[in-house]
């Protein structure tokens, strides 16, 4: 009944196998990868024909993640999977970036890659997984891909690159000071397509070696996809493209001079509308036969591509007529906005992003339900890019794919230098607002956000810049671009993003659009980012220098610890306690599990009072020390005071006065406050207190009287 086709391969610590002919044979083709007990199935299927006049490549990639696949329930009210989470999303968009450009060209028919994880084994990340079944699933389908690709994780360990590393070991990167680095790399046997990671000021050096590293780790699995495709690929599909020379000639022949005209303008919205001018003569001298032509726009781009490509490789200048590494003007602001905890505007060139800061308390913090882990999160940067940012009209929705894979690269860029929670107990939210786009937006957030977290006093260890490299390849000749505008980047062939200290780089992702790029354009680019990045920290420092402290506006956090045997008695049944105590001070109260309690409100004295209470609650009340108390009860032996949160004690009828009383309440009565002297313990651990030593009006103990001589 089956066809079932198996092929397995030892890599790193655990078996990948990689099986097809079993489950859903309806799809073009679908395999199922395994590493240890982590299993993805990924489906793929392709569309026979094209639509009519389509004019992009209609490739979608969907990663899910099942929760049954840790023996989870999803949480919720409707416990079921629902919108794509966060992880989702970047996988998805981890898997699309390398597999898009290896689609032959002139294929425009729908694609679909459905990445399912069915089984995870809380130590091996699907992520890999899914990308290795799925370039195994393309590969078998008959599309026209140019691949296989491969996928690897690599870590930094002591000094030594690790394959592959647990997702515990990466889950917990922040706080392991061993693992340096979280690398995914991707790409076919002899070239690298694509790089995301985030790591902890590794030098140029070291992350170049991490990636040859992970080229090299990846050849046994790609070999293992072309074994597969010997048993089990289904016949190539017949795809022929070819383009209208004729019509090619007419566009270059009447397009060539003002399109090259329009290029040499160096304002966007100026150049965007010389460059449109100049598309309208251009289908004003065709006939309508080849206004008709769907291939009409490809070949517009393709002269314009090669204006601008050619430009740069043979006369080093670039559309706005800078040389191939200089970095457009920059320009700093900070504390813009009077009532946020901090804000920033960081401007380079046409591209520009409003960047504020948000200081909260640990209630506050994300909470994670995600399939390997549960937890919260106190760092967050959620990143905007309106369509006004670019000129144009457009629909204001959620946040898409974009938004938050820059979100996620710019949050990758920061973490390493943010501060730990026991240094600043603060939950931080930064929100980039992207206001102009004409290049790296997600580089500017980065560069912004480091600004607008130290106007708002987060002590960084260290300011981080980015800047995106682009290039320009043709056979064997390259130019590597430094801070590429939007239109390099769309008629190029690489976006190569860098971010980073001083001492070195926090977080790097690479995309190619060609076969793949080699090391030695990889470390040209590398090296060229290093000193746009030195570049703009240094004009960051000029507005750093101008921040002030801490915002009024910001909330004031303490911390204290309390024994781990009395964190019931601070949270009291129920959570009573813990009420009160944020009833009657003000301040918000936040305790964990090991005994950190977190005070937060932006009035010092309702912190200092909450402080109080729980002293009062967790430590024992010191002998000899003064107390303001309460007196609760009169007997004919002397009166009991509350003094210390729930404390009594007795006040014996001889402490009440130095004067002999008949009964105490003919000097005192219930609810009166008084000033005692805890004086000691009785044999069964109760206080005794005495009134007679302290000065009721001042609450200071009375001096004893001078001995005579």
């Amino acid at each position: 009944m089956f066809n079932e086709i198996k092929k397995s391969i030892e890599w790193g610590h655990d078996t990948l196998t990689l099986e097809t002919g079993k489950i859903a044979r309806q799809a073009d083709s679908t395999v199922i990868a395994t590493y240890g007990e982590t299993m993805v199935m990924a489906a793929v299927v392709f569309a026979k024909e094209s639509k009519p006049g389509q004019d992009f490549f209609p490739l979608t990639v969907n990663y899910q993640e099942k929760y049954y696949a840790a023996g989870k329930i999803p949480g919720g009210f409707f416990k079921r999977e629902a919108r794509p989470t966060e992880k989702e999303t970047l996988t998805s968009r981890l898997i699309d970036r390398p597999i898009r450009p290896l689609f032959v060209e002139g294929f425009k028919h729908e694609v679909q890659v459905t990445c399912t994880v069915l089984s995870h084994d809380l130590e091996n990340d699907p992520d890999i997984v899914a990308m290795i079944a799925a370039s195994a699933a393309l590969t078998l389908s008959g599309a026209p891909f140019l691949g296989p690709i491969g996928g690897a994780r690599v870590g930094f360990v002591n000094g030594s690159y690790v394959l592959n590393p647990s997702v515990e070991d990466m889950g917990g990167i922040k706080d392991n000071n061993e693992q340096r680095l979280d690398l995914v790399i991707a790409g076919t046997k002899d070239a690298v397509m694509m790089v995301e990671s985030e790591a902890y000021e590794l030098s140029e050096k070291e992350m170049l070696g991490a990636v040859k590293f992970g080229h090299e780790q990846m050849v046994p699995v790609i070999e293992m996809i072309i074994d597969l495709a010997k048993s089990a690929a289904k016949v190539p599909f017949n795809f022929e493209y070819t383009t209208n020379s004729d019509l090619y000639k007419k566009v270059k022949k009447e397009g060539n001079k003002p399109l090259s005209d329009a290029f040499k303008i160096s304002d966007k919205k100026e150049r965007q509308t010389a460059i449109s001018e100049a598309i309208e003569k251009v289908k004003a001298s065709l006939s309508d036969e080849d206004l008709e032509s769907d291939e009409l726009p490809e070949l517009i781009k393709k002269v314009e591509s090669e204006i601008v490509r050619n430009n740069i490789l043979k006369n080093g200048k670039r559309i706005d007529g800078r040389d191939l590494s200089t970095v457009r003007p920059i320009a700093c602001e900070t504390r813009l906005l009077p009532r946020t905890h901090g804000s920033s505007l960081f401007t380079r060139g046409e591209t520009q992003g409003l960047v504020v800061t948000t200081l909260g308390a640990g209630d506050d913090e994300q909470i994670i339900d995600a399939l390997d882990k549960e937890g919260r999160v106190n760092f967050m940067l959620h990143y905007n890019f309106p369509p006004y940012s670019v000129g144009e009209c457009g629909r204001m929705m959620g946040p898409g794919r974009r938004e938050i894979g820059h979100g996620k690269l710019a949050w990758r860029a920061l973490q390493a230098v943010l501060p730990t929670a026991e240094d600043f107990p603060y939950t931080i939210r930064v929100v980039s607002e992207i206001t102009e786009s004409n290049g790296s937006s997600s580089m500017a957030t980065v560069c912004g956000s480091s600004l607008s977290m130290m106007d708002a006093g987060v002590p960084l260890k260290a300011p981080v810049a980015g800047i995106a490299m682009g290039l320009i390849l043709e056979g064997d000749e390259f130019a590597v671009l430094t801070d590429i505008l939007g239109d390099e980047d769309h008629l190029g062939d690489m976006d190569f993003k860098v971010a980073g200290t001083e001492a070195g780089i926090t977080s790097l992702q690479m995309d190619i659009k060609v076969a793949g790029i080699t090391s030695e354009i990889m470390e040209k680019a590398l090296g060229q980012a290093k000193d746009a990045r030195l570049h703009i920290l240094s004009e960051m420092s000029k507005s750093l220098s101008k921040t002030s402290d801490f915002s009024k506006y910001a909330p004031r956090i303490e911390s204290l610890n309390v024994p781990s045997d009395k964190i019931r008695e601070v949270i009291g049944s129920g959570g009573k306690v813990i009420r009160e105590i944020v009833e009657l001070s003000g301040a918000k109260v936040d305790i964990n599990d090991d005994g950190l309690v977190r005070l937060a409100s932006q009035n010092l004295e309702s912190i200092e009072k909450a402080k109080q209470m729980i002293k009062e609650i967790v430590e024992d009340p010191e002998v000899g020390k003064i107390y303001k108390g309460k007196i609760v009860k009169l007997m004919d032996f002397g009166a009991f005071v509350n003094f210390y949160g729930k404390r009594d004690g007795l006040v014996h009828v001889s402490q009440i006065a130095n004067e002999r009383i008949n009964h105490p309440k003919d000097v005192l009565k219930e609810g009166q406050e008084v000033s005692v002297k805890l004086i000691g313990l009785d044999d069964r651990g109760k206080s005794k207190l005495s009134m007679k030593i302290v000065d009721q009006e001042t609450g200071e103990e009375i001096p004893k009287p001078a001995k005579e001589d």
